[in-house]
């Protein structure tokens, strides 16, 4: 395989890593959350309890996959067990979609009907979110799987809003505006749900194997094709595994052949292609020209 294996567990490490930290963060301060919402008399608190008690879920739920994908290639999952982190992800973007609308339909409430809290109290409770969140999502932020890149809008999500409450708290130490907490609520809470809306279709995409954004498979088709002895490509086909190291397949028709040395050199020549590109797995069928293939009908990119 092209990749540095040990750069790969490295990179694997951190991410169970990040994800411990952040999950255990995250479910510390959604209990002083819960008794701090009380204490202050803070329905805006108690109702981002509520939703940090849904982050805290699917970071746990990301913990638990993300390990599972670290797990080697078995005779059950023979490409291995990635693909179980982009479980995770889209675990993650439909619980955080969930509480987005949760959000929204308590912001809309108190719109309409207006509580006061006590607005010191919001105060030193934003200040401690603010850091606790920010630090979490500072973990996560430099992640390379999609799955980490996903959490991390949970607790970006969780720094604006406690970033908003805390201008909201200031604000209302100085006038009564209990209106500004719903609409900043509201503001906030678009704006993530705009990315996770983006991150949730990537998903997706990776789901239904999709072809990765960061390849173009017309041009790797071009460049075999300028290999010498190279004809013509059929059933090509490229996917990703969680969004990081993708899978080539391919057959390639090959003339003007004189024996086994020259086929082994253009096969060497055609892995020096892919090469350049993140493929973590790649086959290459070898068919000669007067060899017919019954995949090349109907199947993959002539």
């Amino acid at each position: 395989m092209p990749h540095d294996h040990s750069h790969h567990i490295h990179s694997h490490h951190n991410s169970a890593k990040n994800i411990k930290v952040a999950f255990f963060l995250n479910f510390g301060f959604t209990i002083l959350e819960i008794v701090g919402g009380f204490f202050v008399n803070s329905v805006s608190i108690l109702s981002d309890a509520l939703h940090d008690l849904g982050d805290s879920l699917s970071l746990g739920i990301s913990w638990c996959l993300h390990n599972r994908s670290k797990r080697e290639a078995d005779s059950k999952f023979t490409f291995g067990y990635s693909r179980f982190s982009i479980l995770g992800a889209l675990v993650n973007s439909i619980i955080l979609l969930g509480g987005s609308c949760f959000v929204i339909y308590e912001a809309v409430k108190r719109l309409i009907h207006p509580e006061p809290s006590d607005a010191k109290g919001m105060f030193i409770f934003a200040i401690i979110g603010v850091a606790v969140n920010g630090y979490a999502a500072f973990r996560l932020s430099h992640g390379k799987s999609l799955n980490e890149r996903v959490v991390s809008w949970h607790l970006v999500e969780d720094v604006l809003g406690w970033a908003a409450v805390l201008i909201v708290s200031v604000v209302m130490m100085f006038t009564d505006a209990p209106w500004l907490d719903p609409v900043l609520s509201l503001g906030i809470t678009i704006f993530i749900v705009y990315n996770v809306v983006k991150r949730l279709r990537e998903t997706l995409v990776i789901l239904l194997q999709g072809t990765p954004e960061d390849i173009d498979p017309e041009k790797i088709k071009q460049e075999i094709l300028l290999v010498p002895h190279v004809v013509s490509l059929h059933h090509m086909n490229i996917w990703s595994l969680e969004g990081e190291h993708h899978v080539f397949t391919t057959h390639i028709k090959l003339d003007a052949i004189a024996g086994f040395p020259e086929m082994l050199e253009v096969k060497r020549r055609v892995k020096e292609v892919l090469k350049k590109y993140p493929f973590s797995h790649y086959t290459i069928e070898v068919e000669m020209q007067n060899e017919s293939c019954e995949l090349a009908m109907g199947k993959g990119l002539q």
